[in-house]
């Protein structure tokens, strides 16, 4: 059913923000020279995927976790998208791929060995990675690998459909910080 819901909401996400998702890109191709930005993550069973977002730094900054990159590496235009969570409305397209959910762990990046492990072991890549998740609600990111493996394997036991659209509601709403570099 939570799948359904996926489609359903990246459909409509990117039906009705196509004009949003185009001032983006425009305002991007302006501040950076490439508003969309593709990195290989590690998805369900650990395979990888290209997952898209508006790009929030600079293109010649190192491909590392968020919290690993220099903070004067975020543009203006970044802080603003990340802030009001925008920089993210590009995976509804993975969403609507099957790649991702709406709710669930935040992909890690192949080099995040130890996150990779924590998860590994509690069986959180049994679930598709989500563009939002308890550990983002309650601003967890990914600089402490065994809390957030934990986080996420306990959001996803008791992840039901009321929940689901809990976790949806309190992002729409602004809660939690994520894995956001300001």
């Amino acid at each position: 059913m939570i799948r359904l819901f996926d489609l359903l909401f990246a459909l409509l996400g990117l039906v009705l923000g196509l004009p949003l998702l185009l001032l983006l890109a425009l305002i991007g191709l302006w501040d950076t020279g490439s508003p969309l930005f593709l990195q290989q993550r590690v998805g369900r069973w650990q395979r990888p995927f290209v997952m898209v977002k508006f790009r929030t730094m600079r293109p010649d900054t190192a491909w590392v976790a968020t919290h690993l990159a220099d903070a004067s590496a975020v543009t203006a235009y970044g802080r603003f998208l990340r802030r009001t969570k925008l920089d993210e409305l590009p995976q509804l397209w993975n969403v609507l791929k099957g790649e991702m959910s709406l709710v669930g762990p935040r992909p890690c990046l192949f080099n995040q060995e130890e996150l990779i492990h924590e998860r590994a072991e509690l069986g959180v890549f049994a679930a598709r990675p989500g563009i939002t998740g308890l550990a983002q609600l309650n601003s967890i990111d990914m600089s402490s690998p065994r809390l957030l493996a934990q986080t996420d394997a306990r959001m996803l036991a008791d992840l039901d459909l009321a929940a689901y659209f809990r976790y949806i509601l309190l992002t729409l709403l602004g809660r939690g910080g994520g894995d956001r570099l300001l």
